[in-house]
């Protein structure tokens, strides 16, 4: 009897080994399946393979690749919420699988949910702590605004590997934050020197020129990066622009205001109506920016001023510096409105003029200055050395 009961318990062993055997079989060839949708981007179909895979042989060596690939599928139909649970889920049978912790942070990361991420990347140093998952967690702190906290972490991925550059260039991004450019500058370097080919690095280093207000230098870098990584050149000229101070390039008056024109002009040769007394003319200025403005900044007069010149150099001063006459009119102090023309990048300035009781006053067109202190479309504030506009000598 005992014999027989032992034959029946191999029977029953080899039959369970059997049906395991063809349910990994079913599982693997379910995830191959799986992948081949995926890469004809039949992500739906996919889901449901890794789905059957994952069904049929929960605990086999291919469960992960499934979870991920599953993860990945969701992540394409944009079901961000099933593929984070698809991780979750994983992770509570698969405790000590630091690569699924790392998935789980970077989709944690990439919507934003930054102290998540934190914890799931955490969670994976504490699995395995290698480089990768100490910069991963370095990057979520340096999101999170933990400067120091991301510097020691990338310190740290140099000390355990420092042949690579990703130590080096985290290290840089998080000098960068606290605005120690010259220290961030030197580690992107220290990055370069350990692969020329790591472009990113030199893109890191025109923004920190753009940070630390030095355009020549990043202008510089766009260069030279044009010819390594267009991209990256056009990412980092859009951030030149972006930051770089609006000027007042130039102005023009069509036949509405000769500005040209010298000390002691009579009012009356501006436009034939000023010929009468206590007349007053409107006229207008167009004024040309280098980028587009901030349209609400460009047509509040308050950000405008017009005024004699003074103090601006040999020939400069207003009535070349001579005593005003007593014929003198009294220039207009703002305007009366303003246009902003999106497309041309103008300004179209309107002020008045007004004559005298006596009908015989003078003016100097040349040097009255139109001054702008307002702001471009990203918030920067006008040149200081070219925001003003003076007929005699141009933008200063």
């Amino acid at each position: 009897m005992e014999l027989q009961n032992n034959v029946w318990a191999d029977a029953l062993f080899m039959a369970m080994g059997d049906q395991s055997h063809q349910l990994t079989t079913l599982a693997q060839q379910a995830l191959g399946t799986g992948i081949d949708k995926y890469r004809n981007k039949d992500y739906k179909g996919a889901a449901q393979e890794f789905k059957r895979a994952l069904g049929l042989d929960p605990q086999s060596e291919y469960a992960i690749d499934a979870t991920k690939y599953l993860a990945m599928s969701h992540e394409r139909l944009g079901e961000t919420d099933k593929a984070i649970k698809t991780y979750v889920d994983a992770l509570k049978v698969y405790r000590d699988r630091d690569e699924l912790q790392i998935a789980l942070g970077n989709i944690y990361y990439a919507e934003e949910r930054i102290g998540e991420a934190i914890e799931a990347y955490e969670k994976a140093v504490r699995i395995y702590d290698d480089p990768n998952n100490r910069f991963a967690l370095g990057q979520a702190y340096l999101k999170s605004g933990r400067h120091s906290d991301a510097a020691d972490q990338f310190s740290r991925v140099i000390k355990m590997d420092s042949k690579s550059p990703n130590g080096y260039f985290g290290l840089g991004q998080a000098y960068g934050a606290q605005k120690q450019y010259a220290d961030a500058i030197t580690q992107f370097e220290r990055a370069i020197q350990r692969n020329r080919q790591f472009y990113a690095a030199y893109a890191e280093i025109g923004y920190m020129h753009v940070d630390s207000g030095d355009m020549r230098k990043a202008e510089e870098v766009k260069s030279d990066l044009e010819r390594k990584d267009a991209g990256l050149a056009e990412t980092l000229g859009n951030y030149i622009s972006q930051k770089t101070a609006p000027k007042m390039m130039f102005a023009y008056a069509h036949s509405s205001f000769p500005f040209f024109m010298r000390p002691k002009t009579k009012v009356a040769a501006l436009n034939g109506y000023l010929s009468n007394a206590n007349t007053s003319h409107n006229f207008s200025m167009i004024f040309q920016f280098s980028k587009e403005m901030d349209r609400e900044s460009v047509e509040n007069v308050l950000n405008w001023s017009i005024a004699r010149s003074s103090g601006n150099g040999a020939g400069r001063d207003y009535n070349f510096g001579m005593r005003v006459p007593d014929t003198e009119v009294r220039s207009p102090t703002m305007p009366l409105s303003i246009y902003y023309d999106a497309k041309e990048m103008t300004a179209t300035v309107r002020f008045s003029i007004r004559q005298n009781a006596d009908a015989n006053g003078t003016i100097d067109p040349s040097r009255l200055v139109f001054a702008f202190k307002g702001s471009d479309s990203d918030g920067n504030a006008m040149n200081p050395k070219f925001d003003q506009y003076m007929g005699f000598s141009g933008t200063f």
